[in-house]
Order: structure tokens, then sequence, then C-alpha cells
């Protein structure tokens, strides 16, 4: 088995990746409407991150895409925050750390694109995520911020860079 790559999503990647996050969410039997699922850009994420300060990075294993996750802009919002945004990983990717490593990408992104702060939205039973999160410094906050279209999502985060 191949180590998984973390790179930079490229056209090809967008009808693996659309697949990806609708398995995961079909997985936990997330709501299609006010989640990632039902999001238009899902099936041209490569397209939709080919804007300033936008990167959206995928990971790949043995020519198979994996998992991904990107940072862009907060939506809707007045302020320097960007989103983590679509953070899916299939089952084969869970325990291996790539998770944190990708993490750590996103971060460095945000960084690097010079965000102030970065915020997500999630769902309460998606109890790795959350521990993920928690661990990279995220904290809960009472409220969303902007307005992502995911009103299927009750859990908001929020951590200073």
């Amino acid at each position: 088995m191949d180590t998984p790559i973390i790179r930079l999503i490229e056209k090809k990647d967008n009808p693996q990746i659309a697949k990806v996050i609708r398995t995961v969410l079909e997985d936990f039997n997330a709501p299609k409407v006010g989640t990632a699922y039902a999001d238009k850009s899902l099936d041209c994420m490569f397209e939709t991150y080919q804007k300033p300060k936008a990167a959206y990075f995928v990971v790949e294993e043995n020519n198979k895409i994996i998992g991904g996750a990107g940072v862009a802009k907060l939506d809707n919002y007045e302020g320097n925050v960007c989103e983590l945004q679509k953070m899916y990983f299939l089952p084969e990717a869970h325990g291996r750390g790539v998770g944190a490593q990708m993490m750590e990408f996103c971060l460095a992104k945000a960084h690097e694109f010079g965000f102030e702060k970065i915020y997500l939205e999630t769902m309460e039973y998606m109890t790795h995520a959350k521990k993920l999160y928690k661990q990279a410094g995220f904290e809960n906050i009472e409220c969303a911020m902007g307005n992502t279209g995911h009103y299927s999502c009750p859990m908001h985060m929020l951590k200073t860079l």
C-alpha cells in the first residue's frame, strides 16, 4: 500500500471527490438538503477553488481519491475569516493520521492567505471529526457565522490563526 499523498485538486479529480463526499454523508445518514451534499460546487470542485485565497486539497492513494479538504473566504461574512470546507475521508483513510496531516495543510494555507480566523460547521454525531477539530484548537461557538447554506449543520467552531 502506497503512502497517501496530499496535493492540490486537479480537474480530473472532480468526479472522485464528489463521490467521496456524497458517500461519507450517506454513510452518516446526513440530510441531503442543508449540507454539502446539495452544494452545486460538489461536481466542479476544481473550478470552485480557482479564485483568490482559496485552495482545496485531495488525499490520493493508489491513484484513488480517499479524502479532501479546503479553505476559502467565509461566504456572506464581513471580516478576515475563512472556512474549513468539505473535509471528508473514506473509511480507508481513518486512523492513519491523514486527517491531522490534512488539517496542517489547510491551517498553513489559511495562514499563508493572511486570514485571522478559521470557521467550520459540522454535525453533532461526527465524533471523529469533532475530536480532530478540538485537537487542532477549534472551539465551539454559539451560532453560525456568515451564510454557508448548511443550515442542517448545527455545530459551529472557530479557531484564531
